[in-house]
């Protein structure tokens, strides 16, 4: 398997279940409705361990922009690489998109609210506040590179790193993910948004593209906010 099939297979399976717990929790009608913040953090965590355990060893197991681009930018990984990774985990997450999409397809016209729709693909902020949601992207996404490149510096038993890391995304959306919904990964924000957009989902309303630059931005910046720091200390 090439390392761009990995990311995309990778990325595509995070959305397929990180997305996919929101619809659960989101939708009318669906066994899951109202299961609530933990079960989507935790859910969330699950998913990208479980595309970090399958797919993690064949490209590193990146599954995001900011990754990629921070870890390239301390000299951990090939600038010539970038752009494959990126199209790959861009592509991934319409796919996954389209797969929760799929397999919700009942319920979308038993659910009125066209923001709870546009909720299951992409993030929006609790209260709408340009700066304030752009620096909480950026700190979520610091404390996810930073947090990455830390663990690293710890020996561990095989398979056991990428169990740290999910509960490193486990806490980050505990702790930091109510104010915007925790993106820290603009694949994984704008791929939906995109499929969102493009999928003939029953009665949706718009993609908000006036707020979607901010889970593509922050997390940039914060990724090589937590790279910095990172070489800085260690």
């Amino acid at each position: 398997m090439s390392t761009f099939l990995a990311e995309l297979l990778g990325t595509a399976t995070l959305i397929l279940l990180g997305d996919g717990v929101v619809a659960g929790v989101a939708l009318n009608k669906s066994k899951a409705k109202d299961g609530g913040w933990i079960v989507v953090t935790m859910a969330w965590a699950v998913a990208v361990a479980t595309a970090a355990w399958i797919f993690g060893p064949i490209s590193g197991g990146h599954f995001n922009p900011a990754v990629t681009i921070a870890l390239a930018a301390i000299g951990n990984f090939a600038w010539s690489k970038v752009p494959a990774y990126i199209a790959a985990q861009f592509i991934g997450a319409i796919v996954g998109a389209a797969l929760v999409w799929l397999s919700y397809l009942a319920h979308w016209k038993e659910t009125e609210d066209k923001a709870t729709k546009l909720g299951v693909f992409c993030t929006a902020p609790a209260i709408r506040n340009v700066g304030a949601n752009l620096i909480t992207e950026i700190v979520g996404t610091f404390m996810l590179v930073f947090g990455i490149l830390g663990l690293g510096e710890t020996k561990m038993a095989d398979g056991f790193g990428t169990f740290a890391v999910g509960l490193l995304i486990l806490i980050i959306g505990l702790s930091l993910g109510g104010p915007t919904g925790y993106a820290i990964n603009p694949a994984r924000d704008l791929g939906p948004r995109i499929a969102h957009a493009i999928l003939p989902i029953a009665g949706k309303g718009g993609s908000d593209w006036g707020y979607a630059w901010i889970p593509v931005v922050g997390p940039i910046i914060g990724g090589l906010l937590g790279g910095l720091l990172y070489t800085l200390i260690f």
